[in-house]
């Protein structure tokens, strides 16, 4: 699990159950991405929520989770706001 420290003392990161995040103090989570089925039972990863684009479609779930993550993490994470 990636931790980014911002400038101001939040705490950025991709929400998983790795860590309690409890302990870093009040958690504000925000939805990343929509990861659904179209209606040839592809899957998509829509990630307009943090102005991203829509990834896919892929095979199966897991790989839209993978390219989520993979995209957030490449994109969303490092992007500093304060």
């Amino acid at each position: 699990m990636q931790l980014l420290i911002k400038p101001d003392g939040g705490v950025r990161c991709l929400y998983d159950e790795t860590l309690d995040l409890q302990g870093l103090g009040q958690l504000r989570i925000e939805r990343g991405s929509h990861v659904e089925p179209d209606a040839d039972g592809q899957w998509t990863a829509d990630l307009s929520p943090v102005a991203g684009p829509l990834l896919g479609p892929f095979p199966n779930r897991s790989a839209a989770l993978d390219a989520e993550r993979n995209w957030l993490e490449a994109h969303w994470l490092p992007a500093v706001q304060t």
